[in-house]
C-alpha cells in the first residue's frame, strides 16, 4: 500500500477536509503538481481549479473546487488554505452556477492575459462540473 500523509483543506468558513491521503493533485501558478508521502517541502500559490485527492479505501477519490489559495507541503502533511471551496459531490447545482457567473464576470473585467488564461481554466472546470451535475 502506498504511504499516506495528512491532508487538510481549510477555508475561512470551516475545515472542509482533514483526512489521510495517498496523493493530491493541485494546480499551482508554476504548473500542476502531485503531492505524495515524503514530498519535498514546498509553498505554492494555487489557481482556481479542481483539486483531486486520492484517499485510502473506503473513502476513494474526492474532487474539490477551489477559488485559489496557498499550499504548504512537508514530507508528512499538505495544508491547503483557500478563499472559497466546495467538495464537488456535495455541491448544489446553484452553487456551481453562482461560481460560474462570478468567474465569467471576473474574466470580462480582467485585462491581464495571464490572469485571463487562469480564469479560462477555472471556467472550463466549472462548466464540466455543471454538466456533470445536470447529467451530461
Amino acid at each position: 500500500m502506498a504511504g499516506t500523509f495528512k491532508f487538510e483543506l481549510v477555508s475561512p468558513e470551516r475545515v472542509l477536509l482533514s483526512e489521510n491521503a495517498e496523493q493530491v493533485v493541485l494546480s499551482g501558478t508554476e504548473g500542476d503538481f502531485t503531492v505524495l508521502a515524503g514530498h519535498a517541502p514546498v509553498i505554492a500559490t494555487l489557481l482556481p481549479s479542481v483539486i483531486h485527492a486520492t484517499l485510502p479505501d473506503p473513502h476513494g477519490k474526492k474532487a474539490i473546487y477551489i477559488k485559489g489559495g496557498f499550499a504548504e507541503v512537508t514530507p508528512d502533511t499538505l495544508s491547503v488554505l483557500v478563499q472559497h471551496a466546495f467538495i464537488t459531490d456535495e455541491a448544489d447545482p446553484r452553487q456551481i452556477d453562482d461560481e460560474l457567473a462570478a468567474v465569467e464576470a471576473a474574466m470580462d473585467a480582467e485585462q491581464d492575459d495571464e490572469a485571463r488564461i487562469h480564469l479560462s481554466r477555472a471556467l472550463d472546470n466549472l462548466k464540466a462540473l455543471q454538466a456533470e451535475k445536470r447529467g451530461g
